[in-house]
């Protein structure tokens, strides 16, 4: 059950910062983005566990902000493991650390977990941290396997969050 996020066109908060990392979960935000954009979640031959869409949205995020002036970067994940944001082990953690001290500011692509787990890793660190991508709700997916070995995801529904306040019978959503 991923969280669906919905891509954010506009980074006008980041233009007060000289240099920027982009952090990256390629798990949720990659498939909130298959998704919406109803393209391959995986094409294993051409991009093997690279989205196509979400990595094209990145370049798009990276390009907008070096166009602005910005210094910019994106923290690279190569193995499987390292992919989610929110599951990141001790190790990577103090590897963002290291990596974020040369940088103003660090976009995170993912949802609030991962904004989260960036800021709990960087704490250390004057980089201010900005979540990239805003929750919608949890996807309800089913996959698709398509000829040659390409993933697809059909949306079945995106079910929203909601919250209870402590003295209220109401939920509401976030």
């Amino acid at each position: 059950m991923p969280v669906y996020l919905n891509a954010i066109k506009d980074f006008s908060e980041l233009a007060k910062f000289k240099s920027v990392l982009i952090v990256p979960c390629r798990f949720c935000p990659a498939a909130s983005l298959a998704v919406s954009r109803q393209a391959p979640y995986f094409k294993f031959f051409s991009s093997f566990l690279k989205t196509p869409s979400y990595e094209h949205y990145l370049d798009t995020v990276q390009a907008n902000l070096k166009s602005k002036g910005l210094k910019t970067d994106v923290f690279k994940s190569y193995l499987p493991h390292q992919f989610v944001v929110c599951m990141w082990t001790s190790r990577r953690r103090r590897k963002l650390s290291k990596v974020a001290r040369n940088y103003d500011a660090v976009l995170v692509m993912g949802c609030e977990a991962a904004v989260d787990t960036v800021q709990d890793s960087i704490d250390s660190t004057a980089s201010r941290v900005f979540q990239g991508m805003r929750t919608s709700g949890i996807m309800s997916i089913k996959p698709l396997f398509q000829a040659p070995c390409n993933v697809s995801l059909e949306l079945n529904r995106i079910t929203p969050l909601l919250h209870k306040s402590d003295n209220s019978e109401t939920w509401t959503r976030l």
